[in-house]
C-alpha cells in the first residue's frame, strides 16, 4: 500500500531527511520517498495514515493526504 502526503515547511535538505526519519520511525512504515521540490512524501507499507500525518507535524512540518 502507498500512501501519498502532502507537506508543507521543508525548505532544506535537513528538513527533507528529518520529515524521512520521522515517518520511517511509524509501525508498519517499509520505505519512504520524500521529495523536497514538490513538497510530497509516499509512504510504502501498512502504516496508519493519521499516524504518519502525526508524525510529521511532531516534526514541526505540516502534512495532509493527498487525494
Amino acid at each position: 500500500m502507498t500512501t501519498e502526503l502532502n507537506i508543507s515547511g521543508m525548505t532544506c535538505g535537513h528538513c527533507q531527511s528529518a520529515v524521512t526519519k520521522a515517518l520511517k520511525a511509524v509501525s508498519g512504515v517499509e520505505q519512504v520517498d520524500v521529495n523536497l521540490a514538490d513538497g510530497s512524501a509516499q509512504v510504502q507499507g501498512q502504516a496508519d495514515p493519521q499516524a504518519l500525518l502525526a508524525a510529521v507535524k511532531n516534526e514541526g512540518y505540516g502534512a495532509q493526504l493527498r487525494q
